[in-house]
């Protein structure tokens, strides 16, 4: 039997955490436009949090081990409220860039601990089950926020207590179920860097998620507005896209706890080759558009669950979290490299370029798993 309360904390607190992180995004970009700041450095400062990923991520195991996870949550919980303390109450903006560093620091102890946790708790023949309710949940959570943020508004500092409440509120299940999350006093085979070798699929599956959910989610509006439709249309597909995501979680989780995940993966890829292709087509027909979209992006969204599904069954221990942790660092390489490169190739082709950039992602992707699945000790 799982034990279901530090599952479903783990579970709450990241999905809560989602709700106040959707909800900073807008605010510190309207922030940072009414101060005067380019739209060039208000993507640097959405930035800094992929820095922070990137160089936090490898140290998590060392710190579970040394910490604990209730002690790591409670570091993550003052970090973030710190951060958002200071987002609210300095005004000089420079400054909201260490400070920005310091926010995706928590928030990269957040996810990768609850990743972890959910993992290493969930029963082997459910772990599929348990990670597609923790992606619906975490998809509700970052569609709840800018909803949050409409009725409260962007004015003053509301939003920010509103975020630091529900902070505490996602932290404080997992720091009270932390002494019921396996820990470990091991040291992992390979550091998060080597996990990337010894699992090259799953990770790089990572890595694209990242730079689609990023770059293609992001640049959606643009695309449409190039391609003759309005703004809110535009707004109104990146909708389509996260309804696929809620909709799709739990289905595909349950049927990789039936098929071969990794063979899994290869179908999703596939799919998200000829969805792209075939975007680059249907634009023009908006009806048909939405809806390759909502099952377009809700296949593709499977991408991470499925792999972090993968990380579960084949690591236990400071393994799993060092391999969960390289994960992560992985997703946000792909969010930093993502939309620079998707917006050249939109750039390049406005009415093609984005999904045209996407289907080559998807076709290197392919082109990897071609010469790397022969090799088992690699899958």
């Amino acid at each position: 039997m799982p034990r279901i309360f530090p599952l479903l904390a783990a579970i709450a607190a990241i999905s809560i955490v989602g709700v106040g992180l959707s909800m900073t995004i807008p605010l510190i970009a309207v922030r940072m436009e009414a101060a005067g700041y380019s739209a060039s450095a208000n993507g640097w400062g959405v930035a800094m949090s992929g820095v922070a990923t990137i160089i936090v991520s490898p140290l998590i195991p060392m710190l579970v081990r040394q910490l604990g996870v209730r002690r790591l949550m409670l570091l993550a919980l003052a970090l973030a409220l710190a951060s958002l303390s200071g987002l609210a109450f300095v005004d000089n903006v420079i400054w909201w860039f260490p400070i920005r560093f310091l926010l995706g620091a928590s928030l990269t102890l957040f996810f990768v601990v609850s990743e972890y946790a959910i993992n290493a708790l969930a029963p082997q023949d459910r772990r599929g089950l348990w990670i597609g309710v923790y992606s619906t949940s975490l998809y509700l959570g970052f569609a709840l926020g800018p909803a949050i943020i409409g009725l409260v508004g962007t004015d003053g500092r509301i939003g920010f207590y509103c975020a630091m409440a529900l902070f505490v509120l996602g932290g404080a299940p997992i720091i009270a179920a932390g002494r019921q999350i396996p820990s470990f006093s091991d040291h992992a085979k390979s550091p998060p860097w080597g996990m990337i070798a010894r699992a090259p699929l799953i990770m790089l599956a990572s890595l694209l998620f990242g730079a689609l959910e990023t770059g293609a989610m992001g640049l959606l509006p643009v695309h449409a507005l190039r391609n003759g439709y309005d703004a809110a249309t535009g707004a109104l597909f990146v909708s389509f896209v996260a309804f696929g995501n809620v909709a799709f979680q739990l289905p595909l989780g349950l049927m990789s706890d039936r098929v071969d995940r990794l063979k899994l993966i290869l179908v999703i890829a596939i799919f998200g080759l000829a969805g792209a292709l075939l975007a680059t087509v249907l634009t023009p027909h908006y009806a048909l558009f939405c809806a390759l979209l909502f099952v377009w992006g809700g296949v593709v969204g499977g991408l991470y669950m499925v792999g972090l599904a993968m990380l579960g069954a084949r690591y236990t221990g400071a393994d799993l979290a060092s391999a969960n942790s390289a994960y992560v660092m992985l997703y946000a390489t792909g969010m930093m490299i993502g939309p620079p490169m998707l917006g050249a190739t939109l750039d390049a082709s406005p009415a093609h370029g984005l999904f045209g950039g996407v289907a080559a992602l998807f076709a290197v992707y392919l082109a990897i798993y071609a010469a790397t699945a022969k090799r088992p000790a690699s899958a």
